[in-house]
């Protein structure tokens, strides 16, 4: 018998978020984003599950070309792009449409003599200040592009970095529209939080939804559920061994945790060599035997401790949700002092998946 954590993921809910993402998208087309292993959900059965999505947004070349051998022939946006002239043969063996947000790329794309025609995002640097090109060589890259005959359609994008803030787009979105004002494409803008929050000014041709597809929201203002999300991936196990422990006893490594009173203590099967964060302190939230209770003292490698003196039906064998149905993982998160993203991404090999 393998340990009782499992993760399971939920293609109903996969489809229930993408339908959100449609109403919200109008007449644009959809980009699932699926890089990081689709948010540690599994690329090929997420990929499966957001078939209605008319295209895939990723990262890896081995991921687009493990789809592609999956007879999966819908478009594929490569986010960063390509990293040396050599994958442009990969580009066009696998009708990739790659972003291209430096002048290597573009220089690159002129020496290869490229025989496509290859089809390009060209990424704009609204604010943002990681990828893509500013006012003085935006123009440049344009003309670079339009002018060689190996590229087919150009469509311009960005990427917010306040959409889910105080800040919110209409800078970067007055900077984005003067920079591209005299070109006439395709336009890419909003990703999860654009999308939810300014659709009217961000769908453009093309929207970019990544976290909401998986069931947790963009905003700390603003739960998953109040935006009518479900939640793909649900971490669940089971407690192992209990523990009774007296005022003043400690529990787990540094012995950093004291009863103040009294306590019953379950030990679950779940460390951070699961995925599960280290970091996460004390009273960060759980559901054993579907009630509400926390986390007590370090999180180890393969176990963690919780509070259920007040679950007195709990006992070795009893369920515990670490996230996901009836939990948010964006909860689970904001109490460990992260994102809901570091927390899906991050789960274990190890842990058996279930799909439902």
């Amino acid at each position: 018998m393998s340990r009782p954590i499992r993760a399971t993921i939920s293609a109903a809910a996969f489809a229930h978020n993408l339908a959100i993402a449609r109403r919200h998208a109008g007449a644009a087309k959809i980009w699932a984003v699926v890089k990081a292993n689709a948010y540690g959900h599994g690329l090929l059965r997420s990929v499966q599950a957001l078939r209605d999505a008319d295209g895939y947004a990723m990262l890896d070349f081995a991921d687009a070309v493990q789809l592609r051998g999956a007879g999966i022939d819908k478009p594929i946006l490569m986010l960063e792009g390509f990293f040396k002239p050599e994958d442009i043969a990969l580009l066009l063996k696998y009708r990739l449409t790659p972003v291209i947000h430096n002048i290597e790329q573009i220089e690159m794309l002129a020496k290869a003599g490229v025989g496509g025609p290859l089809d390009v995002y060209l990424k704009v640097n609204s604010g943002m200040n990681r990828l893509g090109f500013a006012v003085d060589n935006v123009r440049l890259a344009w003309n670079a592009l339009d002018g060689n005959p190996g590229i087919g359609s150009v469509t311009l994008m960005t990427h917010f970095a306040d959409a889910d803030g105080e800040g919110g787009i209409a800078a970067q979105m007055q900077w984005f529209n003067e920079m591209t004002q005299p070109f006439e494409a395709p336009r890419s803008l909003a990703n999860s939080a654009a999308l939810l929050r300014f659709a009217e000014e961000t769908r453009a041709d093309w929207v970019r939804p990544g976290i909401m597809l998986y069931g947790c929201s963009p905003f700390s203002f603003k739960s998953a559920e109040e935006i009518g999300l479900r939640p793909v991936m649900t971490l669940t196990s089971e407690i192992i061994g209990v523990q009774h422990l007296q005022s003043g006893e400690r529990i787990g490594y540094g012995m950093a945790y004291e009863a103040a009173q009294e306590m019953t203590i379950g030990v679950v099967a779940c460390g951070y060599a699961d995925g599960y964060p280290r970091h996460a302190p004390t009273s960060t939230p759980v559901l054993v035997a579907g009630q509400r209770t926390g986390t007590v003292g370090r999180v180890s490698m393969d176990m963690m401790c919780v509070d259920i003196s007040d679950i007195p039906e709990a006992y070795v064998g009893t369920p515990v949700t670490l996230w996901g149905e009836g939990l948010s993982c964006d909860e689970v998160a904001q109490a460990a002092g992260t994102v809901s993203y570091e927390l899906l991404c991050a789960l274990a090999t190890r842990v058996p998946v279930v799909e439902i």
